[in-house]
């Protein structure tokens, strides 16, 4: 075999490596289309209407990784601030695009506050961001339905008694949306074929991607691809290594927040107590179904992400009932996959890690030799 067939065979090797997740998806998304017979306009609806949902979600996971934090499951406490501003908001009774603005506006305390707390936690544990940030999530959690459970009406005033439990205290476990459903994907909707396209929902999101690019070569930017690579280099570079990282998380839960508010408005409604749930976890598993990893990550790995796992979630149910004659079958496989994906991701990152340690272990031990023989 010629050296150039070899690193072909490599090239071709590394490529299945890093894009394992990816080919698996699209392997299963080819098989369950025909099956499900879902209408080529149809499915091409949905996937526009959940990339305008989620995408601004999953975007502000990039900053963290940029930073070395890994994926910030942290981001479930961006989402809990944007709940709890829109719950405000539905109280003084402001709806439509200005309701959604300040939402964004109200949710950016509560979303600074609770990046601080959490960019702090992870700081003192250097090395455990991804599980530490995960059970921060739970503990936020907790104090998240302490306080809209029992505080809100009964020591944080909520005048509507439309939102409050019939108790006098608490919101209640839906509050409604309706008035603000849609308000930002319906203005400059274009139609094409059939197909609705969220165009100010899309040119924000648009807006957003360059917003990352653009912050990617500004000077806290730099600091924050440097902590990724070496905090200790960085540290030597006199770059402020714990603030650096607190920032990061802090714009994360930020922008999560923000994510959160264009999401819910898609829906219409809040599911006050469990809506945020498992936004961490689908949203990291769209992450790296588009090819991310832990420590890398592009804009482009978010909308194949977002594309093909939320392809999946359209076609498995429907894939499913077909063949085995039960929906629930479909749906327990979705479940089953996106928690997987994210299972396989780590999994396959270790492996990575462990191969190019092994390899640069090998090559210190062969310069090692040489100069042995040298002398």
């Amino acid at each position: 075999m010629s050296t150039k067939q070899q690193n072909a065979g490599k090239t071709a090797l590394n490529f299945l490596r890093n894009n394992t997740v990816p080919l698996m998806f699209i392997i299963i998304c080819a098989v369950c289309i025909p099956i499900s017979g879902f209408s080529p306009s149809y499915l091409l609806n949905e996937i526009i209407t959940r990339l305008g949902r989620n995408a601004f979600l999953i975007l502000s996971l990039l900053i963290p990784i940029m930073a070395g934090m890994g994926l910030n499951f942290g981001m479930t406490l961006g989402a809990m601030a944007g709940e709890m501003a829109l719950i405000f908001v539905s109280d003084w009774q402001i709806w439509g695009i200005p309701g959604v603005v300040l939402a964004m506006i109200v949710s950016i305390p509560f979303s600074v506050i609770l990046g601080l707390i959490c960019g702090k936690i992870l700081n003192m544990a250097k090395g455990r961001e991804m599980i530490t940030s995960y059970i921060i999530s739970f503990f936020i959690n907790g104090i998240y339905q302490l306080i809209v459970l029992y505080l809100m009406g009964s020591v944080i005033p909520i005048a509507h008694g439309s939102i409050k439990l019939p108790r006098g205290y608490g919101i209640r476990n839906t509050v409604s949306l309706l008035n603000m459903r849609q308000c930002i994907d319906n203005l400059l909707a274009i139609r094409i074929g059939g197909v609705k396209i969220p165009a100010l929902t899309l040119l924000i999101i648009a807006l957003m991607c360059l917003l990352i690019v653009w912050f990617r070569r500004t000077k806290l930017g730099q600091d924050m691809r440097a902590v990724g690579q070496d905090m200790q280099v960085a540290r030597d570079a006199g770059i402020n290594v714990e603030r650096t990282r607190i920032i990061s998380i802090v714009i994360s839960t930020v922008l999560a927040g923000f994510g959160m508010i264009l999401y819910l408005q898609n829906i219409g409604n809040l599911s006050t107590y469990s809506a945020h749930s498992q936004v961490g976890m689908f949203c990291i598993a769209a992450l790296l179904v588009g090819g991310a990893s832990v420590d890398r990550a592009s804009i482009g790995n978010v909308f194949l992400g977002v594309t093909l796992f939320h392809l999946m979630f359209i076609v498995a149910p429907q894939a499913g009932a077909k063949i085995t004659g039960d929906s629930m079958i479909g749906e327990y496989f979705r479940v089953f996959v996106s928690y997987g994906v994210i299972t396989l991701a780590l999994i396959m990152y270790e492996m990575k890690k462990r191969r190019q340690k092994a390899s640069i272990g090998e090559q210190l031990a062969l310069a090692q030799k040489e100069e042995e023989q040298h002398e």
